[in-house]
């Protein structure tokens, strides 16, 4: 735990006590605040008092002795609404901030020379945070992985000379965190992604853009456009900027192309690294995860041939393109993590015959913006609650089942499989949905698919990889 001392002694007002939300409560309370915690949920109010936590309703607060709000990232900050929580605080002249600002500010007191690499982008960011750590263990680093992914921010050991810092940030997160100055700031790319949460692209991609303007050296992806610009205002603004591209060739950056990672020097070319044969860093999509993991591993001096051996050793991300079975040519893919098309088509571009389950809770747009990967997909399966207008899309393009359930849909896929000669196969659970119909989160649903294919039926002959 990192006990945040910058309120010592001060009162501070705390909504949402979900995971993050807690963590946070008792981080404050180590460190001396005065902190009353609040949940729209009366269960989590009744949890977090039963652990000792100061609660109460903020309605009655006496706001004028509170000296910050502290936000639960998924609370709604500005759309579609403010949450009532905002509106007294701002109303009351006091700042609202979250988990990833605290832990900013208590860096900057007890050790400002610990490296922090602060990661966001609507795709990739989780994979990217967690290679980035692998290799930095590797080469023999202390390191501490946390935010977005995994261990709340706060519950990691506190700063200390030579630790060094992997977060990976929403945009929730940035959207709370004024002050956040990272050592490396890495931006990955830039799809419609919780508009609902930001109002329009140009809101979600400001926000995003903050994370790399905040740092010293800014990684930035320029896959897309929007993620370009962003890399071009920061070069104008005399920020040391690095391009890395999984789809373009680059004069001057870091890119992937036909599996080896390249490092471009004023037009001149040379192979950093060979990705080719990385299972856990196939597909165009981890090219741009590699190479922005190898540009924040060169800024921190981290020889370049060592970052290319740790790359080897690489697992993957649990449910983001994990190879977790495979039976002779067909391989079982868990990437229940694509919740958007956008993810989905970094998976479905990663294989030359896919029998896909697709579907859950759909996002605007659903899946017409894949039809270039179509002709790579050998028959679909769909479930839950989009599986109607998703084969509305594949109607008359690709052969497709409603097979309603996941497990239902590894069995159909699997027997379909079963008679196809091609060399190799693909059952990808990529679902381009959130799972909120069937699962609580994508990781349940993963673990689904996983249970699932582990109970096919077998001759004996199934690996399982994962």
């Amino acid at each position: 735990m990192i006990p945040v001392t910058s309120f010592e002694d001060r009162k501070v007002a705390l909504f949402g006590l979900g995971g993050s939300g807690l963590a946070t409560a008792r981080a404050l309370k180590a460190g001396g605040a005065d902190v009353v915690c609040f949940d729209d949920s009366v269960a989590r109010v009744d949890a977090a008092a039963g652990e000792g936590l100061t609660t109460g309703d903020l309605r009655t607060l006496d706001w004028s002795s509170v000296e910050a709000l502290v936000l639960a990232p998924g609370v709604p900050l500005t759309h579609p609404v403010p949450h009532w929580s905002v509106d007294l605080a701002r109303d009351a002249g006091v700042e609202v901030i979250g988990d990833v600002e605290l832990f900013c500010r208590e860096r900057r007191k007890l050790c400002p020379d610990a490296p922090l690499i602060a990661i966001t982008g609507t795709n990739g960011k989780s994979t990217t945070t967690a290679l980035v750590a692998h290799l930095l263990k590797e080469v023999g680093r202390d390191v501490q992985m946390g935010g977005n992914i995994g261990t709340p921010v706060l519950e990691l050991d506190p700063p200390q000379p030579g630790r060094q810092y992997v977060i990976e940030c929403s945009s929730y997160q940035i959207d709370l965190a004024p002050s956040l100055d990272p050592s490396i700031g890495i931006h990955m790319n830039l799809s419609p992604d919780h508009l609902d949460r930001h109002g329009t692209m140009e809101s979600y991609a400001l926000i995003k853009e903050r994370l790399v303007a905040g740092s010293k050296v800014a990684i930035v992806g320029v896959d897309d456009k929007m993620s370009s610009a962003i890399a071009d205002r920061l070069e104008l603004a005399r920020k040391p900027v690095c391009r890395i591209a999984g789809e373009h060739e680059l004069t001057n950056g870091i890119y992937a192309r036909h599996g080896r990672l390249m490092e471009a020097r004023d037009g001149s070319q040379s192979e950093v690294a060979l990705l080719g044969g990385i299972d856990s860093l196939r597909g165009g999509h981890n090219g741009q995860n590699a190479a922005a993991a190898f540009a924040a591993l060169r800024a921190l001096e981290v020889p370049a041939a060592e970052i290319a051996s740790a790359m080897k050793t690489f697992p993957g991300l649990h449910h983001r393109m994990e190879v977790v079975a495979k039976t002779g040519r067909v391989l079982f893919i868990n990437d229940s993590k694509a919740t958007n098309a956008d993810a989905a088509a970094r998976a479905l571009a990663s294989f030359e015959r896919i029998y896909w389950i697709a579907g859950g809770r759909a996002k605007d747009g659903g899946i017409s913006s894949l039809d270039e990967y179509f002709p790579r997909i050998a028959k679909t399966f769909l479930i839950g609650e989009a599986a109607d207008a998703f084969a509305k899309t594949l109607d008359g393009r690709v052969p497709y089942k409603v097979s309603g359930t996941l497990p239902q849909a590894v069995i159909d896929a699997a027997a379909e499989a079963a008679e196809d000669g091609a060399q190799e196969i693909a059952i990808l659970l990529s679902p381009a949905c959130a799972s909120f119909d069937q699962y609580q989160n994508f990781e349940l649903r993963g673990a689904a698919f996983v249970d699932a294919v582990r109970a096919l039926p077998g001759d004996g002959n199934t690996q399982e990889v994962a």
